[in-house]
């Protein structure tokens, strides 16, 4: 079988980690497995980078950004090969450039967009490994570029889809995925399996288990996934398409973000093209919009909009609305310490109840919603940031999820 096994930085942290890593891909290289392996930096690396431009410039050049954070995960390549050769292995490390791992798009968020699959063919059917930093890869121009916070996952899943791999296992610091996170609700459970639909909406709700893109890449291509653990041997979380899930559950898990923040326009005249005018600019300055909830007018003269966005980007929204001479409003509120929970489950469309179960669980609570914003497996709201904890473990004991 040919697999590519990817390591986390919590899973490469220290010397006596990569040494366990090594470990484990000798036991999957004896078992008569071809093997990928892509490494993230160890954890703390990528902060520490970052910090470190930061004392030479708030505003430090992108490209020289993607020079330094990309050399972490170059460590943990060299430090983990050399490990394996320690044990007779036949292993060696490819950088980005080595292979090429093209990408394309700006610099810091890049995507992968080819690679060249020829050397490191020919080294795992003399029955070499391949250890392959995640995260990052070079652009047309011959540029190193970098594809966003938590990429390992993504260049995980672009080798299992180049590679046509027989499986594609994240390995991390948990034991899989869980209903919610475990840290916050010690009764979280692990899901054995799920659905890419599922893990989608968890992972780009919050969940920090996965990428989306790298979810997303995985659906396209029916590419099977498994979350597991670096650090004991219990079975993992199988990710893979809906036909092979049970929903007798109508909620598979809870998820939360707390670090979002809130606008409403008050008063927004009702015409065609105003939406367009309200996110234009903001589509401009690169901020990324998640909820939309515009109420119906009743004089069909005025409306209020109100959207949701991460609190990073609050001063530039309400700076761009405060200037934008193409929209007019009575006035503008906010509340930049708003949290985002949601339940997610394919379950849900044929579960009747869902919703009205939801709204009198946070009622009971005393919790007030802010914005709601549905999908066919999802349901989400916006509520005060204080309640979060208190709505999470309402939800989880509602849906049965203890």
């Amino acid at each position: 079988m040919k697999k590519v096994l990817k390591f986390g930085g919590t899973s490469v942290g220290s010397i006596e980690r990569i040494q366990h890593v090594a470990n484990i891909i000798k036991k999957e290289r004896d078992a008569g497995n071809q093997i990928i392996a892509i490494v993230s930096a160890m954890s703390g690396k990528t902060n520490e980078l970052i910090d470190l431009s930061n004392q030479i410039s708030k505003k430090f050049d992108k490209r020289e950004l993607d020079v330094l954070l990309s050399s972490g995960e170059q460590v943990t390549c060299a430090l983990l090969t050399g490990a394996l050769i320690d044990q007779n292995l036949n292993a060696k490390s490819w950088l980005n450039w080595q292979i090429p791992i093209l990408t394309s798009g700006e610099h810091t968020n890049s995507r992968i967009i080819n690679m060249n699959i020829s050397k490191i063919n020919e080294h795992l059917s003399r029955g070499g490994i391949a250890i392959v930093p995640g995260f990052q890869g070079i652009s047309e121009k011959g540029e190193i570029t970098t594809i966003g916070r938590g990429g390992s996952d993504a260049t995980a899943v672009a080798f299992a889809k180049a590679f046509n791999a027989d499986s594609c296992e994240i390995y991390t610091d948990v034991d899989g995925v869980f209903s919610s996170d475990p840290n916050k609700i010690p009764v979280a459970k692990k899901i054995d399996q799920i659905s890419y639909d599922e893990m989608l909406e968890l992972s780009s709700l919050g969940a920090k288990v996965m990428q989306p893109s790298a979810v997303q890449t995985a659906m396209m291509y029916n590419i099977p996934l498994e979350v597991k653990s670096t650090f004991t041997d219990r079975k993992g979380t199988k990710i893979f398409d809906q036909e092979n899930i049970d929903y007798r559950k109508s909620v598979t898990g809870v998820a939360y973000s707390k670090d979002d923040a809130k606008i409403t326009l008050i008063g927004v005249e009702d015409k065609p093209g105003v939406a367009a005018n309200i996110f234009e600019p903001m589509n401009k300055a690169q901020i990324n919009i998640d909820m939309v909830i515009q109420n119906i007018s009743s004089d069909q003269k005025t409306t209020d909009v109100t959207f949701t966005i991460k609190r990073n980007d609050f001063l530039k929204a309400k700076e761009i609305l405060e200037n934008n001479k193409n929209i007019s409003y009575k006035s503008l509120t906010h509340n930049d310490k708003v949290a985002k929970v949601s339940i997610v489950g394919a379950g849900m469309v044929s579960t009747p109840g869902v919703t009205y179960r939801m709204f009198k669980a946070l009622a009971d609570e005393k919790i007030n919603i802010l914005a709601i914003s549905t999908s066919e497996i999802k349901l989400s709201v916006i509520i005060d940031e204080e309640n979060t904890l208190n709505a999470i473990k309402k939800l989880h004991t509602i849906f049965e999820l203890d």
